[in-house]
């Protein structure tokens, strides 16, 4: 049969005293109708939801906004992403896609009037989409902050009975060698020195799109990762083996007609490298490797060669420690460098 209830909740700011209901038995689901400061004010509220019950009518807490009611969930989105003036626009490009997901199942509901309930069903219509443990993870993740931003307490996104869907772990295997070689032959010119800049540095696939022709250090052959594109904020040098470094130059224009704000790799952004270096796999009869890939293998290597782990840290720009030693710890049976002066002849 219907019933009302209230809860008292000890939130952040204090004490809050909610009221749901429910239209049916206890197989039916329970409803939201308000969070309150006071008792008072939650029995005001509860004496109303049971009068609505009392007639057979499903209290519809519309009836009750005010002028001025609660902004949408997708209103309370943008918002939050238009404040975030203190991330990169790699991550506003995060926010934006991992809320994305969020928008289409909770974008029209009120901000106040969002559940545990509402937060469970999200992660459940999102795992039946096929979508990973990590992926619905940064969607619960950021709408917790922009709940946070709009002063929910309790915030059900926070919830820690929420539970996100059971996946095994993959296990990283790095490209070898020999894979690499083979996608490197059937590449693009264009695309064949961010492949094998990108094998050497271990640096992120980012890195082909931010690299100027003012961060390559000729004299001393090495290449500069600026603050603004490395996650640790602290700017990188990565220092070429001569081979690499030669062919590197063989594409720039002779020293007086540079333009140093000229891409390092011209006419090459990191979706096509992506794109291409995945077709190329697929044609050589290799596992698909993606140019992360390529960082996980650099780091497999230099972990083979008895490099510490600051060591390692510091080369690829890893900002954590533990981070570097719990997920890049694995190591490739085939601990075999590219040979670059073979596959650049």
């Amino acid at each position: 049969m219907p019933s009302t209830w209230i809860e008292r909740r000890q939130g952040k700011h204090g004490v809050r005293f909610r009221v749901e209901f429910r239209v049916g038995g206890r197989e039916s689901a329970s409803r939201y109708a308000g969070s309150f400061a006071t008792k008072r004010e939650a029995l005001a509220r509860k004496a109303w939801v049971a009068g609505e019950l009392a007639s057979l009518r499903v209290p519809d807490l519309r009836l009750l906004a005010p002028e001025n009611a609660a902004e949408t969930v997708a209103v309370a989105c943008e918002r939050w992403r238009a404040s975030r003036v203190d991330v990169s626009e790699s991550t506003r490009v995060l926010h934006r896609v991992a809320l994305g997901r969020v928008l289409p199942i909770l974008g029209t509901r009120p901000v106040d009037e969002i559940t545990f309930t509402d937060v469970a069903e999200l992660v459940r219509n999102l795992s039946a989409a096929g979508k990973r443990r990590e992926t619905i993870r940064k969607s619960v993740k950021y709408l917790a902050a922009v709940l946070d931003e709009c002063g929910l307490d309790p915030n059900p996104a926070r919830a820690k009975s929420i539970r996100l869907p059971h996946e095994e772990h993959e296990e990283l295997v790095p490209p070898t060698a020999e894979h690499v070689e083979a996608v490197y032959r059937l590449l693009a010119p264009s695309y064949r020195l961010p492949l094998l800049w990108l094998d050497w540095s271990g640096a992120r696939v980012a890195s082909v799109d931010t690299l100027t022709v003012g961060d390559y250090d000729e004299r001393d052959q090495r290449v500069r990762l600026r603050a603004s594109a490395t996650k640790t904020r602290s700017a990188l040098w990565v220092e070429l083996p001569d081979v690499l470094a030669d062919a590197l130059e063989a594409t720039l224009p002779p020293r007086e007609d540079r333009d140093g704000s000229a891409r390092l790799f011209p006419g090459v952004s990191a979706d096509r490298l992506r794109t291409a270096i995945a077709r190329a796999c697929r044609a050589a009869g290799v596992p698909v490797f993606s140019p992360h890939d390529l960082r996980h293998r650099r780091i497999s290597l230099l972990h083979r060669q008895g490099r510490s782990w600051a060591e390692i840290a510091r080369f690829v720009g890893q900002r954590k420690l533990s981070i570097t030693a719990d997920t890049y710890s694995h190591v490739m049976i085939d601990g075999a460098e590219l040979d670059y002066e073979e596959v650049l002849r």
